[in-house]
């Protein structure tokens, strides 16, 4: 319940850029995307992601400009990738000189995978299911 509990912590003080790009990327779920906020995934707290799609949004501050941060956000990024997640980063000056374009960028990365649907699709039935 911690896990919860801090997730929702989070979601309550988003940083400006967050905040900025939260509001930016709602109008996606008209296309079929939908982001939530902090959610907890494997032990990691993600600023946006789009489970559907398996894409994650990162909003970094300087703090993430520092080697150990940065080792830190490959480590995470590598254990993410490994489950299929893709990791897009961008910063919060990018954020907020380049909104239209990361909102685009992030559109285009999440339509060009595949659903949830489709890739379970992909796997034939387990033995003793599907059609006889």
């Amino acid at each position: 319940m911690a896990i919860i509990a801090r997730a929702r912590a989070m979601r309550k003080t988003l940083t400006p850029a967050e905040a900025r790009l939260w509001v930016a990327l709602r109008p996606l779920r008209s296309q079929g995307l939908h982001f939530r906020r902090q959610p907890p995934v494997r032990g990691y707290y993600l600023d946006f992601a789009c489970a559907d799609r398996l894409v994650i949004v990162e909003v970094d501050g300087d703090s993430h400009h520092d080697d150990d941060r940065a080792r830190k956000d490959r480590v995470r990024d590598a254990v993410l990738a490994r489950e299929g997640w893709r990791t897009l980063r961008y910063t919060n000056l990018a954020v907020r000189d380049d909104l239209d374009a990361i909102v685009e960028d992030v559109r285009m990365h999440c339509l060009a995978r595949p659903t949830r649907s489709a890739r379970c699709a992909d796997h034939p039935p387990r033995d003793g299911e599907g059609e006889l």
